[in-house]
């Protein structure tokens, strides 16, 4: 998910009541359920690495069990070199084992937050690269920013409104928040069932238009929760659709494919090069189109669940191939 979702998640839970069991607390959430993404830093290395690097090791069961250490250790030493120093003493005090446990709830819900959309996860990183996919939630979810939003406002408010009155707001905020999360959860859940059943609908429709699927992937889209993209590969091609469930009819296909892979030699020269097995490595759905200039060839490579316009987005990569008729030897990359 975006940094937003993580964000406000990480701000709701701090507001339903964890924030009060150390200082601290409140900072200790918002950086732990935003910590995975340190591997924002591999765009410096390009797009093709990024897409490589990132959602794996920092995100992985590995990352999930050490982060929470690190931040602990950080957060101990600015109590210490920091809102302790000169011998002041603050008001409240940092408990250790609980921002410990802060620690691990918060850098656990990033990686759950980012399974649920088609980007995928790596869970097992480092010790496999396999990608797991939720196919729930698009990237970015506006019903869920405005559910989380609510409820830490409506906390806010309530509990200003009791501190005038001289009553207790803790019980008030907590509500809100847990009332909020509690929403989310439902909405993801919801979301989650809807994908089940599209599956199901995909599949039982490609089987009486006599289609043999190997993959499918039916996605959620901006802003509707009620349609979902659709993308099937069977032997030779990719499939694509629109599902909506208040629609007549529910399921279409759209009326285009994609060769998944076409038989063209300077396709097998240019995934030979680094950059294309780091780009393959991350692709659910890769395909190529090649164009030829005289001895050289251009061949883009998609990714047939973000783009299919490969010369001109972020989720692919292009490469020149030298070397003739034949394309005997594979030549360069390019951008």
């Amino acid at each position: 998910m975006d940094p937003v979702t993580h964000t406000l998640v990480g701000a709701s839970l701090a507001e339903s009541g964890l924030k009060r069991r150390t200082a601290l607390g409140m900072a200790t959430l918002l950086i732990a359920a935003n910590l995975p993404d340190v591997d924002i830093a591999s765009y410096f290395w390009g797009n093709e690495t990024a897409l490589w690097f990132r959602r794996g090791v920092t995100h992985g069961v590995l990352a999930i069990v050490l982060f929470p250490l690190v931040l602990t250790g950080a957060v101990i030493l600015w109590d210490r070199t920091v809102r302790r120093r000169k011998g002041r003493v603050p008001e409240r005090r940092v408990f250790g084992w609980q921002i410990l446990l802060l620690s691990y709830i918060g850098v656990a819900s990033h990686p759950l937050l980012d399974f649920l959309n088609v980007y995928g996860m790596r869970w097992l990183m480092p010790f496999s690269d396999k990608w797991y996919y939720g196919d729930t939630l698009f990237i970015v979810d506006p019903w869920v920013w405005a559910v989380l939003v609510s409820g830490i406002v409506m906390a806010k408010k309530q509990g200003a409104g009791s501190v005038e009155r001289g009553a207790g707001s803790g019980s008030t905020k907590r509500n809100w928040t847990v009332i909020a999360l509690s929403v989310m959860a439902t909405y993801v859940i919801l979301m989650a069932a809807a994908n089940v059943a599209g599956r199901a609908i995909v599949v039982r429709r490609a089987a009486a238009d006599a289609i043999e699927v190997e993959r499918t992937m039916v996605g959620p889209v901006p802003f509707n929760p009620f349609a979902r993209q659709v993308v099937v590969e069977d032997a030779e091609v990719y499939r694509f659709g629109a599902l909506r469930w208040f629609g007549r009819p529910m399921f279409v296909w759209e009326p285009y494919t994609l060769d998944r892979l076409p038989d063209h030699p300077a396709v097998a020269a240019a995934i030979r090069g680094p950059r294309p097995r780091k780009f393959m490595s991350w692709a659910r759905f890769p395909y190529f189109e090649v164009e030829s200039s005289g001895s050289t060839y251009t061949v883009h490579i998609g990714d047939a669940r973000y783009t299919l316009d490969p010369a001109n987005s972020w989720a692919a990569t292009t490469v020149l191939v030298g070397g003739g008729p034949e394309v005997g030897s594979g030549g360069s990359e390019g951008r």
